[in-house]
């Protein structure tokens, strides 16, 4: 099987080298910005929405002209590419799967990308790469790049930038290893699995929040766009930035840890956008216990469970269960709290606190968050069971692993 894989590292240039990038990246959210407005008033005036092919020829046409010689600098390949993924953003929002495609704003999120893998050279024994128009650039080398070099993303963040390297090489395929786990997400704990494993909550936000607090006071004193509210905003960059890869770090640990050790994994499908919502309401119909609310929220977002089942695995990319040749099964969270694992009895009174079980009907006791793994794992045996049946897992997945799991759980 095939397996795709990127290999990030961070970037050593030099002082010219720096002020290409940054210029490569301002040439490529220029274009992004132009074609956008274009797309919106050609809406805004009636006129047919633009394909990529048609947006290509008017980048050719912003190239030649007067005022925009300077985009002739940048790579050609990276310019497209910017209006590909402008092309994307749009045929998403037609398939009503995302919102309209945004203006991009200089610092964040600067990146540009090089698609074609001919005009990369990388040399890892001397731990450099050389790019198209910026020639050969150092960087950290932490670890081997794997496979044939399909695409190089080059990414800028808080005055440093990282280089993306995507492979493609041929695997073996995996055969998954490794007992079945239901997985309860929570607040107090980060993760439960059915057979009493618990994940502490990290809470790295809460961890930098007071430092971030001050950062941002000391931020809003200075006056705008100083030197000094540079360097305080850099400094609130940088903190920002620690709480992430924190968070990330901790989700890679357990993500890898869960992966390795269960072939079969069942996971709730938690809808983090809508359960974080505000509830401060309106004008005519103001909302109630907006601080307590607010709190949660926090709470929440800080726990990372939409990137925890992106690591797993999701809809449309396969990762790391993958990869151990596992699965994952998503299964609605209605009740799973409620539901005693032993009669099936559902009732709110089966929770009488946040961590203890008892249901009122068979008087089963246990681990509020232990029971919920427990119905999320059976709920997910369920959920396979009938794709299965219908024929739709094997036309999904028709490897050999798919076919061993599917003749364990028929």
């Amino acid at each position: 099987m095939q397996r795709r894989q990127a290999f990030k590292y961070e970037l050593r240039p030099n002082g010219a080298q720096v002020r290409q990038l940054r210029q490569f990246a301002g040439s490529c959210r220029f274009v992004f910005n132009r074609a956008l407005a274009l797309q919106e008033k050609r809406y805004t005036d009636g006129e047919k929405h633009l394909s990529y092919a048609a947006l290509c020829r008017t980048l050719t046409t912003w190239r030649h002209a007067e005022d925009t010689l300077w985009l002739s600098d940048a790579p050609s390949q990276a310019l497209q590419q910017k209006l590909k993924d402008l092309d994307r953003a749009y045929v998403h929002f037609f398939a009503k799967r995302a919102q309209l495609p945004r203006r991009k704003k200089r610092g964040r999120r600067d990146s540009f990308r090089y698609p074609e893998p001919k005009q990369i050279k990388l040399d890892q024994d001397n731990q450099r790469i050389c790019l198209p128009k910026i020639g050969w650039v150092r960087y950290r080398h932490s670890r081997k790049v794997l496979g044939t070099i399909k695409n190089v993303t080059v990414s800028g963040s808080n005055d440093k930038w990282y280089v993306s390297i995507q492979t493609e090489r041929e695997v073996e395929i995996p055969i998954p290893e490794g007992s079945d786990v239901g997985i309860d997400m929570g607040i107090v704990q980060f993760a439960t699995l059915s057979d009493g494993t618990c994940y502490a909550p990290l809470n790295s936000f809460r961890k930098h929040e007071t430092a971030l607090r001050k950062a941002q006071q000391q931020l809003s004193h200075k006056v705008k766009f100083s030197n000094n509210w540079t360097k305080a905003l850099r400094r609130v960059q940088r903190l920002h930035i620690r709480i992430t890869r924190v968070r990330h770090d901790y989700l890679h640990k357990t993500s890898t840890t869960i992966s390795k050790n269960h072939a079969f994994v069942c996971i709730e499908d938690l809808q983090v956008a809508n359960m974080s919502a505000s509830a401060r309401g309106t004008k005519e119909q103001p909302g109630t216990r907006v601080k307590a609310k607010s709190g949660l929220n926090k709470a929440i977002l800080d726990q990372g469970w939409g990137e925890f089942r992106r690591q797993l695995a999701n809809l449309w990319l396969d990762y790391k269960l993958a990869w151990q040749g596992g699965h994952l099964i998503a299964v609605p969270p209605q009740n799973t709290s409620r539901t005693c694992p032993c009669c099936g009895h559902i009732a709110k009174e089966n929770r009488q606190t946040q961590e203890q079980f008892k249901c009122v009907s068979c008087g089963y006791k246990g681990n509020a968050d232990v029971v919920g793994a427990i119905n999320v794992l059976r709920a997910g045996h369920a959920r396979f069971a009938c794709e299965v049946n219908d024929g739709r897992r094997q036309q999904q997945e028709p490897t050999e692993a798919t076919q061993a799991m599917a003749r364990c759980h028929a």
